[in-house]
C-alpha cells in the first residue's frame, strides 16, 4: 500500500492536555506544535487524555490501559507503530490514520487522532499533519482563551 508523498504533511509534537471550558463543560484538548510554533488543539475524550497525559508525565497506572495494552500486543506479535498520519478535518472533526508495519507490509487503519497520538507517544513513532489542515489551526486557537493545563494527577 503507497503511502502519499510526506511533502504535504509535517511533523507535530505533542505540546501538552489542557482543560477549557465549552458551554459550561470542561472539555480535555490535546495541543499540538510545530517547529515554528504553530499549534492545533484537538477536543479529545477524558479517556484519551489521561492516556496521553500519563505517557507525558511518565505515569505507569497500576494495570494496563487500552493503548498500553494495544502496543503490547503489537510487541508480541512483531507490529510496529511507524506513525500518525492526521490528515483531514471535516465538520470539526479530525481524521487520523495509524500506520502499522508487520514485516514488509505497512498498513494503514482510520483512527481516531487522540487514539494515535496516544499510542505514537508510547512508543516514539512521529505524528505527521497536513499542512492545509494546520493553516486552519488559527481559528481553532482563538477558542482556547482561558484554557489551563489539565491537573488530573492530583
Amino acid at each position: 500500500m503507497d503511502i502519499e508523498n510526506y511533502e504535504d504533511f509535517e511533523e507535530i509534537h505533542v505540546k501538552d492536555v489542557y482543560i477549557v471550558d465549552v458551554f459550561s463543560d470542561p472539555t480535555p484538548v490535546v495541543l499540538l506544535e510545530n517547529l515554528k510554533g504553530e499549534m492545533l488543539p484537538i477536543y479529545i475524550g477524558h479517556l484519551e487524555a489521561l492516556s496521553i497525559g500519563n505517557v507525558l508525565k511518565n505515569i505507569s497506572p497500576p494495570r494496563p490501559m487500552a493503548h498500553d495494552l494495544m502496543v503490547n500486543i503489537f510487541d508480541r506479535m512483531e507490529i510496529k507503530v511507524e506513525g500518525v498520519m492526521i490528515d483531514d478535518k471535516v465538520d470539526k472533526v479530525y481524521y487520523a490514520r495509524l500506520l502499522i508495519r508487520k514485516d514488509n507490509n505497512i498498513m494503514q487503519f482510520d483512527a481516531r487522532p487522540s487514539d494515535c497520538i496516544a499510542l505514537a507517544l508510547r512508543v516514539g513513532a512521529p505524528i505527521r499533519i497536513r499542512k492545509k489542515v494546520l493553516e486552519c489551526s488559527e481559528i481553532e486557537m482563538s477558542r482556547l482563551e482561558g484554557a489551563r493545563v489539565m491537573n488530573i494527577f492530583g
